[in-house]
């Protein structure tokens, strides 16, 4: 069964930083483009960040941009991503998808995710 695991979220104060980490299990990571949500208490989902399989292209919303890297290590089977500066507003459930190759408008779209994972919780307060 195909199997996605995020760690790395906590409780961090404002301008921390956090690692998150997307591992897959049961199937090779490097085929796939990755996404990460996130989503909020009361809130719609959110694409946060995304990094093709294709051609290593990578997005992100302009809430995070400048402050959030993706990167992939196919060796270790493991998408992370890299946050800091981090804000009060950044606090939510963050979570790793399995996807097509996307481009720039539909890289955020759920409905382009196959596989998910059960996410973890991001807080930033002081």
């Amino acid at each position: 069964q195909v199997q996605l695991v995020e760690s790395g979220g906590g409780l961090v104060q404002p301008g921390g930083s956090l690692r998150l980490s997307c591992v897959a299990s049961r199937f090779t990571l490097d085929y796939y483009s990755i996404g990460w949500f996130r989503q909020a208490p009361g809130k719609e989902r959110e694409g946060v960040s995304y990094i093709s399989s294709s051609d290593g292209s990578r997005y992100y919303a302009d809430s995070v941009k400048g402050r959030f890297f993706i990167s992939r290590d196919n060796a270790k089977n493991t998408v992370y991503l890299q946050m800091n500066s981090l804000k009060p507003e950044d606090s939510a459930v963050y979570l790793c998808a399995t996807g097509p190759p996307l481009g720039g408008n539909s890289w955020n779209r759920e409905y382009k995710y196959n596989y998910w994972g059960q996410g973890t919780q991001v807080t930033v307060s002081s």
